[in-house]
């Protein structure tokens, strides 16, 4: 998918923080607490060709389709209970 396909499914930018005080920046979407998505460094991106994971898992679960991305985003957020 394409950094701006990211951005259409909500995704927030972060700023890398390193030493060096790059223009390094990944995406990050959380969809309730304990449950993120996350992409890669856009230092990491080849052909802008960018990918989502679900955040902090082993192994990784990882998406690189927009349309799976956005479907997942839909059925996780209806399902969400509200207090």
């Amino acid at each position: 998918m394409t950094e701006k396909e990211v951005q259409l499914l909500g995704f927030q930018k972060e700023n890398t923080i390193g030493d060096d005080q790059d223009d390094s920046y990944y995406y990050v979407l959380d969809v309730v607490d304990g449950l993120s998505f996350i992409t890669q460094s856009n230092d990491d991106v080849k052909n802008n060709e960018w990918h989502v994971e679900i955040f902090n898992t082993d192994p990784y679960i990882r998406f690189h389709k927009f349309e799976e991305v956005q479907g997942l985003i839909n059925k996780l957020t209806k399902a969400i209970v509200k207090k």
